[in-house]
């Protein structure tokens, strides 16, 4: 009991005692106005007391109670979170790389064109002097113009970094790297993925900082995301921050120089990814490298999407073990099952992997992997060695997870029937 809640119960205790008094002997209507009167002094100089000592608030019968640790400790989280970002972006800034990618184009300068050059000269007399057009020439010279960029990170001290195939696509252009310290070095692409959106690239150079690589499968919705590069190609080092707004999301993206791939098993998230970002590390708040930003939602807000970086870490180890990447494929092509499709198609399960042709070629591809090992048109492949095939877990990101030369076991649904099939795992050609 508080000193406050103390007076007030022994001044309630007075009062009655009174009452009681003056009920018990009869007092005159004098006399009982001279005990309350006697009361209310007593009562004000008690309330009187307790203003002078700050117990007693004029505009309340009773104290406030003292907030000042509960809005503290609702603080403190938002604190952490901030100064957890602020670690991270410090901890990962230094590896962040901007490239930039230039490319040789004509110079074209104004010069006269005369329609009439190849008539006979008693011919042309009859048009007079000065009859030429303005044009642009071709006139041999060339230029070096920035042409594209994007953001890349380092991922070993010699200077092996990672960024989107789509940002170095161009094989004729020359690349140029900017670390975070200012410094530019000239850029060699070693590799670029045929099966995914990803890229490797070498700058000369050692002691160069590095990012650390998470572990994506352990990523979860409404995660935490932070997301550095190189925002329009102009605003190095941009961070925004948001969450992961979906897992296992399915996008066909485009770009200049007829780019176009479909890209499975992406993240969604809302921190913002603008043109220039593509390449660069979406992070936790431990500062690792959950994911690599590659692609945008044209006319949304903050919508973007990232590959996680499981499915880079076997291409980085290729390069960095024989200079290129290399990946296992089966040579098939297919849609990834859901039930809106089983419906719509009359299919009687709704996960797997329907084999099918598509308009870039036959469902099984000759002489591949799955040729050899029997896969045909219709079959519907719902696991690979135990896993399930889903929309989160696509056929290609479970292949991907094995090397050139292992066997895989596939649970294949054809004609009501389950049966399984070994393949043994080549390069893609």
């Amino acid at each position: 009991m508080t000193h406050f809640q103390r007076k007030f119960s022994f001044l309630f205790v007075i009062i009655a005692l009174f009452l009681f008094i003056g009920a018990v002997f009869g007092q005159s209507p004098r006399a009982q106005a001279n005990i309350f009167e006697s009361v209310w002094e007593k009562v004000s100089g008690y309330f009187g007391n307790l203003e002078e000592e700050g117990d007693f608030l004029k505009d309340s019968s009773f104290s406030q109670p003292d907030t000042s640790s509960l809005t503290v400790e609702l603080y403190k989280p938002t604190l952490d979170y901030e100064e957890a970002v602020i670690r991270a972006v410090e901890k990962s800034a230094p590896a962040v790389v901007s490239i930039v990618v230039s490319k040789d184009v004509k110079v074209l300068e104004e010069c006269f064109y005369d329609p009439l050059s190849d008539l006979p000269s008693d011919v042309r007399k009859f048009f007079g002097e000065g009859f030429t057009f303005r044009q642009q020439c071709d006139t041999g010279k060339t230029k070096r113009e920035e042409i594209g960029g994007g953001t890349g990170f380092i991922v070993s001290s010699d200077g092996l970094i990672v960024t989107n195939k789509h940002v170095v696509l161009e094989t004729g252009a020359a690349y140029t790297v900017f670390t975070n310290d200012g410094k530019k070095y000239d850029a060699r692409v070693l590799a670029r993925d045929q099966s995914k959106d990803l890229a490797v690239l070498k700058i000369d150079g050692q002691n160069f900082p590095i990012l650390s690589l998470g572990d994506s499968d352990s990523v979860k919705l409404g995660q935490t995301a932070i997301a550095i590069g190189n925002a329009l190609g102009e605003f190095r080092n941009t961070v925004s921050a948001g969450v992961i707004s979906g897992l296992a999301r399915t996008v066909v993206a485009s770009g200049g120089s007829g780019f176009r791939e479909t890209i499975e098993g992406v993240f969604q998230t809302d921190a913002a990814i603008n043109p220039g970002n593509s390449g660069g590390p979406l992070l936790n708040l431990k500062g690792e490298v959950i994911a690599i930003n590659t692609a945008i939602a044209s006319g949304a807000q903050n919508i973007g999407f990232a590959i996680p970086i499981n499915q880079a870490k076997r291409a980085i180890e290729s390069v960095k073990q024989t200079g290129r990447i290399v990946t296992a494929y089966l040579g098939i092509r297919y849609i990834t099952l859901t039930e809106q499709i089983a419906r719509d198609e009359n299919i009687p399960l709704s996960e797997g992997a329907l084999i099918q042709p598509s308009d870039d070629g036959p469902a099984v591809i000759p002489n591949s992997p799955a040729a050899k090992a029997g896969v045909l048109v219709g079959d519907i492949i719902t696991e690979v060695n135990g896993i399930k095939v889903s929309e989160a877990r696509t056929l290609s990101s479970l292949v991907q997870e094995h090397s050139v030369g292992e066997r895989i076991t596939l649970r294949v649904f054809r004609n009501g029937q389950y049966i399984q099939l070994t393949v043994l795992l080549e390069e893609r050609p």
